[in-house]
């Protein structure tokens, strides 16, 4: 996640996003895996793009109460360093769970990526999170994920109607 790239500021179209993006990457793990690991990427963040206290309660709420057991560890990375102050002022206020998975890391502290690598492979991390791997996200590559929408399973990516004419003959 990168929440400089935020493009909207609609507290209840960032409630759904959220939901919208666990729920996916929960459709996406692998059978037999169960838990996901958080990499967000904080470079280039300043107050201008900060989540109203708000929408960053509910969304704290949302993942301590609905999905308390889906997240490994979250890695926040290259945050601001106000950040741990402000999070040493709230986090009596989390989970003690929540608290023991997240981890503050700096590309410039061989510490807090050696933390990084536990989890993550250097050679699948991309380069810009002090990895070997050159990755260009287009959204072209992006896997359509099979969702439930009204009990139905659904092609979260509609398919081209000659698609569906070929499968209809």
């Amino acid at each position: 996640m990168r929440p400089t790239k935020e493009n909207t500021t609609s507290h209840d179209g960032q409630i759904r996003f959220l939901v919208y993006v666990l729920e996916n990457a929960i459709l996406s793990l692998h059978e037999g895996q169960e838990k996901i690991v958080w990499l967000i990427d904080f470079t280039g963040w300043t107050m201008a793009h900060a989540t109203p206290i708000k929408t960053a309660r509910e969304c704290t709420s949302i993942l301590q109460n609905y999905y308390p057991k889906r997240l490994a560890t979250a890695f926040l990375f290259n945050p601001p360093k106000v950040f741990e102050t402000f999070y040493k002022a709230v986090k009596y206020f989390l989970d003690p769970r929540s608290i023991e998975k997240l981890n503050f890391v700096y590309l410039k502290d061989e510490e807090g990526v050696k933390v990084l690598y536990k989890c993550t492979d250097p050679e699948v991390l991309p380069v810009e999170f002090g990895g070997r791997k050159n990755v260009v996200f287009w959204a072209d590559d992006a896997k359509p994920v099979n969702h439930v929408a009204r009990g139905t399973l659904v092609a979260d990516i509609t398919p081209q109607s000659s698609l569906i004419v070929a499968k209809a003959s």
